[in-house]
């Protein structure tokens, strides 16, 4: 069975029977959760097998669990330092800074791992040039090869527990100032300044690491005129072809600001399937939903199927068994101390 085209989001922290009729349409693949989503461990644990029982094992299950500003879970859940502390470790130590980078990676991968979630949408692969406040400190660094180094590092660790990783968000969010939740941001830079700088995460892990990217609601005008998630230049020629990557393709919420261009939802996930993303997501924007499973005909492809698969997390411990590791004991009070 394949994984349909289409993530989506839960109004609380058990299925409706609106989101039991949602998940199962053909074109649904997936679910994001957010804070509203989780009460306990033990209650994201239950949402999760209560999904599975609804839709069966072939089904994607996500959460934006960067650390930092970005946590969705947070009792009973290690409180992770964002990303940045550990650029500033690497000014100091880059030997260091790479280690807790592998075990900060294991260490989010790992709880979420361990409650049945599939994959958090990470790592951030933006350089930090001190103008986004929506990337900020979710950035590694301002150096492409510190980034570069500390996502493979990180990238590492996630793949200690099985979980695939996603670089966000492609070719690069953090050199303009407006937030695409909120507005269209611009980025008014050329291929070249965009090349010898943004890209270079990505194009270095293309085929080094990255299960899947997220390309960023940007446009980036002196190169196309579509937000890099509508853009088939982006996508399939500089991301597929140029950067040889052949992993999943999500796009980043189509209920955002930054999404607004390409019209209602339906016209917006059409752009975003047709220009080359895998898998939309529409995120607390119920109506928008019901008018992507409405109104969008599109036939997924075989390669585009394949992809989705290999989305799904390999086998990990449980939730109890991991709390009782040494391992995991050690790694919290190594993370944490991170500053």
């Amino acid at each position: 069975m394949s994984i349909g085209s289409l993530m989506l989001d839960l109004e609380g922290v058990e299925l409706t029977e609106e989101e039991k009729e949602l998940l199962t349409h053909p074109m649904t693949g997936g679910v994001i959760y957010f804070t509203r989503n989780y009460e306990s461990a033990e209650q994201i644990i239950d949402l999760t097998r209560t999904i599975r029982e609804v839709v069966g094992e072939d089904f994607l299950i996500s959460v934006d669990h960067e650390g930092g500003r970005v946590q969705r879970f947070r009792s009973e859940f290690t409180e992770l330092p964002a990303i940045a502390s550990l650029g500033k470790v690497y000014q100091e130590n880059p030997k260091e800074a790479l280690l807790l980078a592998r075990k900060a990676g294991w260490l989010m991968s790992a709880e979420v791992r361990a409650v049945g979630i599939d994959f958090s949408f990470a790592p951030v692969l933006d350089l930090d040039y001190g103008v986004s406040q929506v990337i900020g400190d979710r950035s590694f660094h301002r150096d492409p090869n510190v980034v570069t180094a500390l996502a493979e590092a990180y990238i590492n660790g996630m793949h200690d527990t099985g979980m695939p990783a996603t670089g966000k968000h492609f070719p690069g969010h953090g050199a303009v100032k407006v937030d695409s939740h909120l507005g269209i941001p611009i980025d008014t830079r050329s291929a070249k300044e965009i090349w010898a700088d943004d890209i270079i995460p990505f194009a270095k892990l293309a085929t080094n690491g990255l299960d899947a990217v997220m390309p960023a609601h940007v446009i980036y005008k002196e190169v196309d005129e579509n937000p890099a998630g509508f853009s088939p230049y982006w996508l399939k020629k500089v991301l597929r072809e140029e950067l040889h990557f052949d992993g999943v393709i999500f796009s980043d919420d189509l209920s955002m600001e930054g999404a607004s261009v390409a019209g209602g939802y339906a016209g917006r996930a059409e752009a975003a399937l047709t220009a080359g993303c895998d898998m939309i997501i529409v995120c607390n924007q119920r109506k928008g939903v019901i008018e992507v499973l409405d109104g969008v005909n599109f036939t997924q492809t075989k390669e585009s199927t394949q992809r989705l698969q290999r989305m799904k997390a390999k086998p990990f411990v449980n939730r109890s068994a991991l709390l009782d590791q040494n391992k995991w004991y050690k790694t919290v009070d190594e993370v944490t101390a991170i500053v």
